[in-house]
């Protein structure tokens, strides 16, 4: 039986040390790392990204994959629970590291399959409306930066990065409280606090300094 932890991230210069780091911290063993780089979670389904179509030959019966959040398994409601309920009738265990949720196909009883696939089509939907939500704050802070004169003081350099962001961005989604979300990504509480009151000022902070 094999653990994998799949991750994917946007750009090539991103790291998925603290992804990893953060699901051995909440006790999740790790035996292998797939990840996809570059690939978008809003345009392309698992099975369409290079190393995620890896897992579907990879994962047998009794295996544990392992993500961060349900939104890493699809772009959108339908295909995160498509890929969720794929794996869970392969007898693969889905474990995210986010929340500590596990979903798995050993229950027999009917009640419990109904609460099993309801939980799962709840966080689906909230991965998806999280991801547009997200999208659309990297879009209005874009425009916050451009709609100021190029020559302007850009102001103090962001104290996190891009990684960092989403980070909160999406802890802050699943309801985490500052002092998790900051343990979680490394950074002060106040500066996660900061991040939460304003998501649009903070994608403009990254987008004046080219982060």
């Amino acid at each position: 039986m094999t653990t994998i932890f799949y991750a994917r991230v946007s750009t090539a210069d991103q790291t998925l040390d603290h992804q990893v780091d953060q699901a051995r911290k909440a006790g999740i063993p790790i035996d292998e790392v797939v990840s996809d780089r570059g690939q978008s979670g809003l345009s392309t389904v698992l099975a369409e990204r290079p190393e995620g179509r890896r897992l579907y030959d990879k994962l047998r019966q009794g295996d544990t994959l392992v993500v961060r959040w349900v939104d890493r398994l699809g772009r959108n409601y339908q295909d995160v629970t498509d890929t969720i309920r794929h794996f869970i009738r392969t007898g693969v265990t889905i474990k995210t590291v986010i929340n500590s949720m596990t979903f798995d196909g050993t229950t027999t009883d009917p009640t419990q399959q109904a609460v099993r696939d309801a939980l799962i089509a709840f966080m689906a939907a909230t991965a998806q409306a999280q991801a547009e939500a997200t999208k659309e704050a990297q879009r209005a802070g874009i425009e916050h930066a451009k709609a100021k004169k190029p020559e302007a003081y850009r102001g103090r350099k962001p104290s996190y990065d891009r990684q960092q962001l989403n980070l909160v961005r999406d802890m802050t989604g699943t309801g985490a409280g500052t002092s998790e979300v900051a343990r979680a990504s490394g950074l002060s509480r106040q500066t996660v606090l900061r991040i939460r009151h304003d998501l649009n000022e903070a994608e403009a902070k990254l987008f004046r300094w080219g982060m």
